[in-house]
């Protein structure tokens, strides 16, 4: 039906009120419906002679006040919803502002395939308190190093050890107060999303600073030690932090690897090697990832080892292997720990691959995932092509006897390249155990 004139509802209530009829009782009620003239009085046309004309425009008056009071009211209340609507608006806008980003993470089986890629692992993009945390270990194993270089200053005259001591000590300290006011910067800063990114990369040049300057100091060591009495340090978990063995491995149907390592990196202290070869990424691995336990990858097939080294202290592992029933055993500090069988059996591992240390890889010699990067330090890293005996490994991790170097992998310093940050520094092997 269309809409009539603004005045057509009130003239037909007025019309209904003014000629209903008064009876003798409730039904006997009824309405007259008259013409009336444009300009005419309704109710005295309906009713003439009647007294309650002025009492029937009162009261249409005081309807329409009343419309117009609850239109008004209508108006406000819908003025007050908006408002409301706006506000709880901008109250979950900020909610999701504040809330705190959980990590993903695949659920996937496979090592790789289900892990969900975190490209953000640099320094600039972690968040600001994994970053502090990381320059406090980062600060630690500076001074670790500062005590290592020490003790060879004590190797050489007195008075040459007291001169380099001081000079070192006062490098260090002057470094250490510059890191520590960057790091005093970015908390400060750390809800200013454009300071922070600032103060960040101000920390990155600082820390780079400070490798370069204390690798510069040990130079001097480089020419005078073995070339296997050097270590690797990660100190920060990156997509980018790594070395790399110079030589490949060949093809081999029994393998043992033995390495010191130490480490305190929690969730799990990532990957401390990796061999991709075309085709499988996954090849010959070592990773301790998250929650789960340490494990040894053979041409994607898993078994879980039973190390218990995550403590921050050196310790001395091997896993040994042969392709004959995928037999496997698992040392740790010359003992052995675990066993198993049906591992990658009789699959040889393949040759022209890319062997990494600190990182996993997903692709030929990259991939690399920061979730999945070594935290920690690293050392004598060898590799056999045969299994290496209980009296063997015995040895290695007690020093009984000189060392036994890898018949494939030989733990030299001209052997490994180092990118993104890694540094080589000098280790003593024995030295924790007298």
């Amino acid at each position: 039906m269309a809409a009539g004139p603004p005045g057509s509802l009130l003239l037909l209530l007025l019309s209904l009120l003014c000629l209903r009829g008064r009876g003798q009782g409730f039904g006997q009620t009824r309405f007259v419906c008259t013409s009336v003239p444009l300009d005419g009085d309704v109710c005295a046309a309906s009713a003439p002679g009647s007294g309650s004309a002025e009492e029937l425009k009162s009261t249409v008056l005081q309807l329409r006040e009343t419309v117009l009071q609850q239109k008004e009211t209508i108006m406000n209340q819908k003025e007050t919803i908006r408002e409301l609507t706006a506000k709880l608006g901008r109250c979950e806008s900020q909610s999701v502002l504040e809330a705190p980003g959980g990590e993903a993470k695949g659920g996937g089986a496979g090592r790789k395939g289900g892990f969900a890629k975190n490209t953000m692992g640099d320094l600039s993009r972690a968040p600001a308190a994994e970053t502090l945390s990381q320059l406090g270990q980062t600060l630690q194993s500076l001074k670790t190093r500062l005590e290592n270089l020490e003790q060879f200053s004590r190797m050489n005259s007195s008075s040459q050890t007291t001169n380099l001591k001081d000079i070192l000590q006062n490098k260090i300290d002057d470094l250490e107060k510059q890191v520590l006011s960057r790091v005093n910067s970015l908390e400060e800063a750390k809800f200013n999303p454009n300071n922070e990114s600032e103060e960040r990369g101000k920390i990155e040049s600082t820390l780079t600073s400070l490798h370069q300057r204390i690798s510069d100091l040990e130079k001097g060591q480089k020419d005078n030690r073995p070339p296997d009495r050097f270590q690797l340090t990660f100190p920060l978990r990156t997509n980018y932090m790594y070395a790399k063995v110079k030589k490949s491995l060949p093809e081999m149907y029994a393998f043992s690897v033995c390495m010191w390592i130490k480490s305190n990196a929690s969730p799990g202290m990532g990957t401390p090697f990796s061999y991709a070869v075309p085709g499988q990424a996954n090849e010959l691995v070592l990773i301790e990832w998250g929650n789960n336990p340490m494990e040894i990858l053979i041409n994607d097939k898993v078994a879980k080892l039973p190390f218990g080294i995550n403590d921050g202290k050196w310790h001395h592992i091997c896993v040994t292997w042969t392709t004959r029933d995928g037999v496997w055993e698992a040392y740790q500090d010359g003992t052995q720990t675990g066993n198993g069988e049906n591992l990658a059996p009789y699959h040889p591992i393949k040759p022209q691959g890319v062997l990494v240390l600190g990182q996993e890889q997903d692709t030929l010699g990259g991939g690399f995932d920061a979730t999945q990067a070594f935290v920690g330090e690293l050392a004598h890293f060898n590799v056999w092509d045969r299994k290496l005996s209980p009296g063997e490994v015995y040895s290695l991790a007690t020093c009984s006897t000189k060392a036994l170097s890898g018949n494939v992998i030989a733990w030299a310093e001209a052997n490994i390249d180092i990118y993104g940050g890694a540094t080589k520094w000098t280790f003593e092997a024995c030295r924790q155990l007298n």
